[in-house]
């Protein structure tokens, strides 16, 4: 039984880097689905390397951060691969210039290129491949499991990651306007991914989650990806404008009895 109702359909993968990329379980789980993958990424180093994780499937170049790039991709995408059933959107970048610092210092370029590739791509991709969707076609993001918890080694990416869920709904009021299109998020909780691991402290905050999680075992890409896919899918339909949170139940807790205790037992702090 062709469950998802996705075979023979067409999506845009934009954000395959490496193997641990959310994009890539994606697209496969898209393929494994019976449907397509396009894939956009940022320029030919990273396509090269892309086409040896992909196999067959199209790999194209998008630098998001330029407007006539993401013209030009629409251009291509109007001509080869139209109808598109469903956009995923699974950028984000952070460029600490000036090293890892307090959330108050953070230099306001750093900041503003952060919101222009993690966020505003979005509504730009959005905009410009809008002559190519189906009417019923989805976008889906990639976003964070808690956009109010104030995690120090995650920087300023909580605030733009917050940006983008609020564009989220946005997005869908105003796409409503050409069709039933659907833009919801998926707010991951923490994963083990190449980019990840360069956060400072990162590592962690990930085996700490281990433990908070109720099952005692940490969210896997694989299933965010299976969210993301069903969020593409026709099965998805009632679906829209929301933050799906995908955390293995970490976010209800963080009061765990176990972990309570040992942090009572330790010796206290200084002063």
């Amino acid at each position: 039984m062709d469950f998802l109702e996705i075979k023979n359909k067409r999506f845009a993968v934009f954000g395959v880097s490496n193997r641990r990329s959310i994009a890539l379980a994606v697209a496969r789980t898209i393929e494994e689905a019976g449907g397509q993958a396009i894939h956009v990424v940022r320029d030919a180093e990273i396509a090269a390397k892309a086409a040896a994780l992909v196999g067959e499937a199209p790999v194209l170049t998008c630098d998001v951060s330029k407007e006539t790039e993401i013209a030009a991709l629409a251009g291509c995408m109007a001509e080869r691969y139209a109808p598109l059933d469903g956009i995923v959107h699974s950028l984000a970048f952070a460029k600490y210039s000036e090293g890892f610092a307090p959330f108050h210092q953070t230099a306001r370029q750093d900041f503003l290129e952060a919101v222009d590739i993690s966020c505003y791509s979005l509504i730009a991709i959005a905009r410009h491949l809008l002559p190519c969707l189906s009417r019923q076609a989805a976008i889906v993001t990639l976003s964070i499991s808690s956009t109010r918890t104030a995690a120090e080694n995650y920087g300023y990416m909580g605030p733009v990651k917050a940006a983008l869920d609020s564009s989220v709904a946005f997005l869908a009021k105003s796409l409503s306007r050409h069709g039933e299109i659907r833009v919801n998020a998926v707010g991951a909780g923490l994963l083990k991914t190449s980019a990840s691991a360069g956060i400072p402290g990162y590592i962690d905050s990930y085996l700490f989650a281990e433990q908070v999680i109720p099952r005692k075992r940490n969210l896997t890409t694989q299933e965010v990806a299976n969210t993301v896919v069903f969020l593409l899918s026709p099965r998805a339909t009632g679906i829209n404008a929301q933050t799906i949170i995908v955390d293995a139940g970490m976010g209800i807790n963080f009061f765990d009895r176990d972990l309570v205790t040992r942090v009572n037992r330790a010796e206290p702090a200084d002063g």
